[in-house]
């Protein structure tokens, strides 16, 4: 990214609609705009937020587009420079057409991802929002849509700048004893520093037990339907999606690869995935399936074993096959009666013919992964994987700076380790600024006076 020119790019998604959004950011957004629209009066007279109407024209002056254009001007703006909002009609060639001639004016095409680094740059959004958008966009669920939209507020950067802060204070202190010795600054590494240590432990805990709900709520339950052929595995999937996603036949090893797709479980995304049948086989291409399906297995956080409750049988997983994930037993086809042996085998009773029992089966699954709106629903913000790496990490090196101050090793050490924990922590909303711990120093110590 070159920071200081001006960049344009159509901001809706790929395609045929009725109206496409093309933006254009930079300090000369406003007067490049201006060389391609012909308006009433012109743009750069133009009051800020007002859309007006007007032709983009191109170098020979026939028209390309009649467009609706709104001028935002910095730093009250996405990106906090001046913008320029071009809602054109929505077909892909009169689209590319109208950026085509933007960029003849002068601007670069715009980076993926661009606008909203812009807006991190200039202070608009942190890294935890920006982050939250795509989150926002990619939303399968109404769940995993609001705690989007609670990150995009602010509130997991909020969490994680309250922690910095706490231990902003506690750098700066430590920081302050050792490089002035002379002002006679307690060194407080005794029971108040240890405290506010673990508190910044505490939290940083509490905030890492929410990325196994980050993970689902952006990825889904890995759920794997698994069961021997023709037990109504794909019959199963179809029924669940209520759609005809997976081939459906009387002859076994129909499937032969997997089939995945996506489902909303009490507004938690269910990701199912539709497995080959596991037997012995000679086929070398119903192996493979049957090799993918194992895999699948041995990834799977939910095991629906799916068995043939009208005839004798037994259980395809053994209890070291499922090694203690979620696991349900679903009999299937009950409108034909049912075997004495699962009689006592407990499970989910269904008919994927007559599609009974499979609200009953969402609920099991339900109560299985715990997802109910009062465990979830106190948990709108969830961490991803890059926030649990840097809390790890700021995890680590506070527990070695408390080793330090516990043992009296060396307050150096712990200094050391406290100004790394702070810089981790500083990482998740892209807060790293040494110049703030001078700050707190000379701010709450009055050095020199």
């Amino acid at each position: 990214m070159i920071t200081g020119d001006t960049v344009a790019a159509i901001a809706t998604a790929p395609g045929v609609g009725a109206v496409s959004l093309i933006r254009v950011s930079g300090p000369d957004a406003i007067s490049l705009s201006a060389k391609a629209l012909r308006c009433k009066g012109g743009l750069e007279s133009q009051p800020e937020r007002y859309a007006v109407l007007g032709k983009v024209l191109n170098a020979d002056g026939d028209v390309v587009d009649e467009v609706l254009a709104t001028v935002f001007q910095g730093p009250r703006s996405f990106t906090g420079e001046d913008v320029v909002e071009f809602a054109c009609h929505g077909g892909v060639l009169v689209t590319r057409r109208v950026l085509e001639r933007l960029l003849e004016c002068g601007a670069r095409s715009a980076d993926p991802g661009e606008f909203s680094r812009r807006a991190f740059e200039n202070g608009k959004l942190d890294l935890t929002q920006a982050e939250a958008i795509m989150d926002l966009i990619s939303a399968q669920t109404d769940m995993a849509m609001r705690a989007a939209h609670e990150q995009l507020q602010g509130k997991l950067g909020d969490q994680s700048e309250a922690l910095r802060e706490t231990l902003l204070g506690v750098v700066a202190h430590v920081e302050a004893y050792i490089d002035f010795p002379d002002e006679d600054i307690d060194p407080d590494t005794g029971a108040a520093m240890l405290k506010r240590v673990d508190d910044v432990q505490l939290g940083i805990q509490k905030m890492l037990s929410t990325a196994e709900q980050g993970r689902i709520l952006r990825e889904g339950v890995r759920t794997v339907i698994c069961g021997e052929p023709n037990v109504g595995k794909s019959s199963l999937l179809n029924g669940l999606l209520g759609y005809e996603r997976a081939i459906v036949s009387d002859i076994e090893g129909t499937t032969r690869d997997t089939v995945e797709e996506v489902i909303n479980v009490k507004g938690i995304p269910v990701r199912l995935i539709d497995t080959a049948g596991v037997r012995e086989s000679t086929d070398q291409i119903e192996q493979q399936g049957i090799v993918r399906s194992e895999k699948q297995i041995e990834l799977a956080d939910l095991i629906l074993e799916v068995v043939d409750g009208s005839k004798p049988g037994q259980r395809l997983l053994t209890e070291e096959q499922i090694n203690g994930r979620h696991h349900l037993l679903v009999v299937n086809k009950t409108d034909l009666g049912q075997d004495n042996v699962w009689g006592g085998a407990g499970g989910v009773q269904i008919s994927c013919l007559d599609e009974n029992g499979l609200d009953g089966l969402a609920d099991a699954i339900s109560d299985e992964l715990l997802l109910s709106e009062s465990t979830w629903g106190g948990h709108a913000m969830a961490i991803n994987a890059r926030h649990q790496d840097c809390l790890k990490k700021a995890g680590e090196f506070l527990s070695h700076a408390r080793e330090s101050l516990v043992l009296n090793t060396g307050i150096e050490f712990a200094s050391i380790d406290l100004r790394e924990a702070l810089n981790s922590i500083g990482e998740i909303a892209g807060r790293v600024d040494t110049e703030e711990i001078l700050g707190e120093i000379f701010g709450s110590f009055c050095i020199g006076k």
